[in-house]
């Protein structure tokens, strides 16, 4: 595999609006993320951005960012055309789309959404947690998916059935939190840019169901902790008192 990160962020947030640039620990959200990427140390790494200043600031710290429509429907889309800018060729044959919200990231993990494509039958590698709390089974802000690992072996991969807002499935055993980074073929994220959005898609408001109802296959591989992502004014407070104290 020769992979490449790309990380989409744009300033229209509905919830926060300006979240990449919102300061944590002195800099802004965006640059903590790129500076887990970079620690990962898996490829290149892009920053696909809808706004003229997020590119100054990317750049100004040394990174690579690319502009995209602000118009683009979805991080996915801006990931799609950001990588059709820099790779036209076609060089890099799998894309890490890293969301641009997620500062608290360990590094180590980012490499563990690669697992999945170890199997060639699996278009999209993405990751999952155990949820601990009994909140976060019920909290729609925590998306859940429907998959069993057969065995205990850590690297194992299992693939996902349906993600959900919902606590599923039903029953005794581990809920998991479905973190949203996702490791794609190049063909499968062409596919996938390219269907129309999906009626459970729309009803769940989850873009990875457009895959599955397409019949694509996402396979999961297992992390112990769930990094914190920043949607809302509280979750920017955590992450700026999380970081902060460990800076």
């Amino acid at each position: 595999m020769n992979p490449i990160v790309i990380i989409p962020a744009r300033m229209a947030s509905t919830r926060l609006p300006g979240k990449p640039l919102a300061m944590i620990g002195g800099r802004p959200m965006i640059l903590h993320v790129l500076e887990r990427a970079r620690a990962a140390d898996i490829g290149p790494i892009v920053v696909a951005v809808a706004e003229p200043e997020l590119a100054r600031v990317v750049e100004d710290a040394g990174g690579r960012a690319v502009l995209t429509d602000p118009a683009l429907p979805s991080g996915s889309d801006r990931v799609w055309h950001a990588l059709a800018t820099v790779d036209p060729d076609g060089r890099h044959d799998v894309v890490l789309n890293l969301q641009g919200d997620l500062p608290g990231l360990v590094p180590e993990t980012l490499a563990a959404a690669l697992l999945p494509l170890a199997d060639r039958a699996v278009d999209i590698g993405t990751l999952v947690a155990p949820i601990a709390e009994p909140g976060e089974a019920e909290a729609a802000s925590v998306v859940k998916v429907a998959c069993a690992f057969a065995d205990g072996a850590p690297r194992a991969v299992a693939r996902a059935l349906y993600f959900s807002r919902a606590a599923i499935p039903w029953g005794a055993g581990v809920l998991w939190h479905h973190v949203g980074i996702y490791a794609y073929r190049r063909a499968a994220l062409a596919r996938f840019v390219a269907l129309p959005e999906a009626p459970l898609e729309k009803r769940e408001k989850l873009e990875q169901l457009r895959a599955l109802e397409a019949g694509m296959t996402i396979g999961c591989a297992r992390i112990a902790v769930a990094p914190f992502g920043v949607d809302t004014p509280a979750d920017l407070e955590r992450a700026r008192r999380i970081l902060e104290t460990v800076a």
